[in-house]
């Protein structure tokens, strides 16, 4: 999908455990704005939902899986209209990056819940919280053409 950025996620390991280097400048033009962990129960769906102007970065990597689901509805792509769903997680360590446009969503299928990260390019609700909301929430429209099951 253009602009879309899928990225597998090496794991270092060793006796002591591992690491998983789930950003770089040097392979995602992005510069986060802000970082944040999120935690989901087993069934739980956010989204779907859209950005207007922010650019999520996101890292799943575990523990736990998530249903990615992503829709390309920006009207001047040359993916307009694509739709990816994937597997993401502790099964299979994933960047993604979501431009501007792109609805996303994701559904979480470990029983155990599961997690991921985050790097937006803009901060949630602007400088100290006092802007709106950068999202276009589909969710809970039920005519949407956007839809997790």
């Amino acid at each position: 999908m253009d602009g879309v950025k899928i990225i597998p996620l090496k794991k270092y390991t060793d006796d002591r455990g591992f690491v998983i280097e789930t950003y770089r400048c040097d392979e995602v033009d992005h510069k986060g704005a802000m970082t944040y962990n999120s935690f989901s129960h087993f069934r739980v769906i956010r989204g779907p939902h859209e950005h207007i102007y922010q650019s999520d970065y996101f890292q799943f990597s575990g523990p736990g899986d998530f249903e990615m689901y992503l829709w390309d509805n920006r009207k001047n792509s040359k993916t307009f209209g694509e739709h990816i769903k994937m597997t993401v997680g502790e099964s299979n360590p994933t960047s993604i990056l979501v431009p501007p446009g792109v609805v996303h969503g994701y559904k979480c299928i470990s029983k155990n819940g599961a997690w991921y990260f985050n790097s937006p390019d803009k901060l949630y609700k602007g400088i100290l919280k006092k802007d709106e909301v950068d999202e276009i929430r589909h969710e809970h429209d039920k005519n949407s053409k956007f839809k997790i099951k």
